[in-house]
């Protein structure tokens, strides 16, 4: 365990990864204000507590001779790891009397946030925030509004929307069931007839016969040439075949990705890092848990955007917020039907905030 600090979330989460690798658990965030000069030039400064588990067995299981040794050495007086038993205590208290910390309006929207399913962590620190500037509201409108304000301010860093194609190749990943291939289609028909650009089909999903048929379905529709890659060498003749194109769309095959094998058989069809962008579809009526163990599973290709589909299916958005602010990646489009080349919108953070804390000021007034 140790503890971070940066100006911005995205910067904490580089120094994360540096030191502690892809596979860090965040434990606590906040931001907090810098000593500055006599008081005076303060500056926020972003804070997060982080872990990682130990992977190797030997780390997992001590040597006993070896503790013993390490027990000698060190003084009886000090606790070799106080500092991190000072942090767990710090953090514990956080979890335990932050309930008891806010006054009722806060509460009110605190209590709120988590039925929009937004992680106690997440909701504390835009609370805290809020906490901290304001001290009263004259009403729930006034506290709605400032509460959207918050939280569109904690997720402006990241990167919202996706306005231009300026990347040649789009990768959708995700697991199965979420719409990569309706959501491809909806990109393709987005570039094709409002931005006039030269549009290419990829797939790679060689596992499911109708997929293949799907998007062979929306490319006649469109009028869009389709290649089937089975192997990255039909995928480089695919990418030759389209160099002259504006844009190249890549479906992908939805697999269980908590099987770290798939995300490796991909790698082996799919260049990733040449002039690209790699969105990760998912689903916003999945759990929280799973939407970031699914991410954390492709450490090793780079995730540039989120796209979340399903955004008609489910009232609560607080998921989306969960994973801007605990893994510092923005989001590109939200999805909200089946309709091509429809019910596609672009993200902005002050739209997700909107969309989270819309109705607080009627549901708790009534």
């Amino acid at each position: 365990m140790k503890k971070f600090q940066a100006a911005t979330m995205p910067e904490v989460m580089k120094k994360v990864r540096a030191e502690l690798g892809a596979d860090a658990v965040i434990l606590n965030s906040k931001v907090k204000k810098s000593n500055g000069f006599l008081g005076l030039f303060q500056k926020e400064i972003t804070e997060v507590i982080a872990a990682i588990d130990p992977s190797d067995e030997h780390e997992r299981t001590p040597d006993p001779t070896r503790r013993v040794d390490k027990m000698v050495e060190q003084p009886s007086n000090v606790h070799p790891n106080r500092e991190i038993m000072e942090e767990l205590k710090e953090l514990r208290s956080i979890i335990q009397n932050r309930k008891e910390a806010y006054p009722e309006p806060l509460e009110m929207a605190y209590q709120f946030l988590l039925g929009r399913e937004v992680t106690e962590d997440v909701a504390g620190n835009v609370i805290d925030r809020l906490l901290e500037k304001r001290k009263s509201f004259k009403d729930l409108t006034e506290l709605e509004n400032h509460l959207r304000l918050e939280l569109h301010e904690s997720m402006k860093q990241m990167k919202f929307g996706k306005p231009a194609f300026d990347k040649k190749f789009i990768h959708l990943v995700g697991p199965t069931g979420v719409g990569k291939t309706t959501t491809l289609a909806k990109l393709a028909a987005d570039a094709a007839l409002n931005h006039q650009l030269n549009v290419g089909f990829i797939t790679t999903d060689t596992y499911r016969i109708a997929a293949i048929d799907q998007l062979k379905t929306y490319a006649k529709i469109l009028d869009i040439p389709l290649e089937v890659a089975y192997s990255m060498e039909d995928y480089k003749k695919a990418k030759e075949r389209f160099q002259d194109f504006d844009l190249v769309l890549v479906d992908t095959a939805g697999r269980n990705f908590r099987d770290s094998l798939f995300i490796r058989e991909l790698q082996k069809v799919i260049d990733f890092h040449e002039d690209s962008d790699n969105f990760l579809v998912l689903g916003l009526t999945s759990k929280f848990t799973d939407m970031s163990e699914i991410l954390m599973q492709f450490k090793d290709i780079p995730i540039h955007q989120l796209i979340f589909t399903k955004a008609d299916e489910t009232a609560r958005k607080g998921n989306a917020v969960n994973m801007v602010l605990t893994h510092a990646v923005g989001v590109a489009y939200l999805t909200d039907g089946q309709n091509v080349p429809d019910d596609i919108n672009t993200a902005s953070a002050m739209g997700l905030a909107r969309e989270v804390v819309e109705g607080f000021a009627n549901e708790r007034s009534s």
